[in-house]
């Protein structure tokens, strides 16, 4: 019977409560395939991806239709691409485009992994990979770029921040006749991890191995309809345990997913990412799992405490299913991506800086936010710097992606359709951040980072 209860459970999770597996994603390590001649490199870029990730996509189609669960994406990431060691942007678009075809030809959602880490310095290389970043974003439809820019371990590279605000907002301008959809498909990060599988931010890190398989799971419906059967009463320490417990569910859902596909494949099985992630769709939402906490809206004073009591009791009923789990694992709050969010944002509940405080305990960071075209260079700079400062001193992932939307201002909205949904564009704080960031250098790492 009790056998009989959890399939019965499972089947109800996947019909009317949005559980699904977010992504498959095959991570491929190309650190052989570089070398002085890019032409060449990239090309061997696009024969290794193309040969081993050929068969992914009808795998996990296969697999999701014979167990019934749907596998939404198909992704790749790649080793860093920066550690090709070009010189000019010529060449990195030689490996951008290289990326972008073969994600194409393998028909896989998106590739991720045109990808830098500079959180100690920047090489000349390093330097002309992020001049080049805002092309690479322009003249491609399915890559992501990310860069790291701090760790906890080695402070914050504040030379690369200052960059950001002004690549990012190039990237806007060259895709502005697509709502500055390039934006959208890059992240700034602070203490990135080697094995995450969702984008825009996925990369194959150096530690990994050759190939491998990543899953991230995501099932916030699951987790608000397990809220709404508790008692009203209910306290807020049992109310961690039902996440918890259906955490745990989700997570052998995923497992046994991932395992199938990497067997299927003959590829290594490398972690599974329980995080939730919200969708367009009405009742996959995070900002609702708060709300049936008690809050009337996401963004009420409570939110960051109701978050962070969410991600914590989702970790720990992920690793009490799974040995491998990993990548962020815990809640992700993307403005356009969450109903109840915009929601939240258009009625003034949800402002810039409670979501900034959010992020401090919640999976990543500030994500896919609209912000008004006419945002200072500096001042998304700023935003960047707060984020890493966040996650360097709490020792935890965090990143940045916001969009500047070329002529809307704040309380208009933009559309980009699918999974990256539609957004409010947000009022920023206007008073001026510029010398401070203009200063560059290193901030150093905090005192709690030396450890060996």
């Amino acid at each position: 019977m009790a056998i009989y209860k959890d399939i019965m459970e499972t089947i109800h999770m996947l019909e009317q409560e949005h559980l699904d597996i977010r992504t498959t994603t095959m991570g491929i390590s190309l650190l052989d395939c570089f070398g002085r001649d890019h032409k060449e490199a990239s090309r061997r870029v696009y024969d290794k991806i193309t040969r081993l990730a050929q068969d992914l996509v009808r795998t996990a189609d296969d697999v999701g239709d014979e167990y019934g669960i749907s596998i939404v994406n198909k992704r790749i990431s790649v080793t860093p691409i920066a550690l090709a060691n070009a010189r000019s942007t010529e060449d990195w678009l030689l490996y951008a485009k290289a990326l972008d075809e073969a994600a194409k030809a393998v028909g896989v959602d998106i590739i991720g992994g045109f990808s830098a880490l500079v959180h100690k310095g920047c090489t000349a290389s390093d330097e002309t990979f992020i001049e080049a970043v805002p092309y690479a974003l322009a003249e491609t439809t399915n890559m992501c770029s990310s860069i790291n820019l701090g760790s906890t371990r080695s402070g914050i590279n504040f030379d690369a921040v200052k960059k950001m605000g002004p690549m990012i907002k190039k990237t806007a301008y060259l895709t502005r006749d697509d709502n500055c959809f390039g934006c959208a498909k890059f992240v700034a990060f602070a203490n990135a991890v080697e094995d995450n599988p969702f984008m825009a931010g996925a990369f194959h890190g150096v530690g990994e191995a050759e190939n491998v398989i990543n899953v991230g799971v995501s099932g916030p419906g699951v987790v608000k309809t397990a809220l709404q059967s508790m008692e009203e009463t209910a306290s807020v320490d049992e109310i961690a345990e039902i996440i918890k417990q259906t955490a745990f569910k989700i997570t052998r859902a995923g497992q046994l997913i991932g395992r199938e596909v990497s067997s299927r494949l003959g590829i290594p099985f490398g972690i599974l990412d329980l995080s939730l992630a919200p969708t367009p769709a009405i009742g996959d939402s995070v900002a609702e799992i708060l709300e049936v906490m008690g809050l009337e809206r996401c963004g009420a004073h409570g939110s960051t405490a109701a978050l962070a009591m969410l991600t914590d009791a989702v970790k720990k009923g992920g690793i009490m299913a799974s040995g491998h789990v990993g990548g962020l694992s815990g809640a992700f709050i993307p403005v356009s991506e969450d109903n109840r969010m915009i929601a939240a944002v258009e009625d003034g509940c949800l402002t810039f800086d409670k979501l900034e405080a959010m992020t401090s305990v919640c999976s990543v960071g500030l994500d896919m936010i609209a912000i008004p075209g006419d945002t200072p260079d500096e001042t998304i700079s700023a935003m960047i710097a707060d984020e890493a400062a966040i996650g360097v001193i709490n020792n935890k992932t965090t990143a940045v992606r916001v969009v500047p939307v070329y002529g809307m201002k704040a309380g208009d909205k933009v559309d980009w359709g699918g999974l990256f949904g539609s957004a409010p564009v947000m009022e920023v704080n206007r008073f001026d951040a510029s010398r401070f960031i203009e200063r560059g250098g290193r901030i150093p790492a905090p005192v709690h980072s030396f450890k060996n």
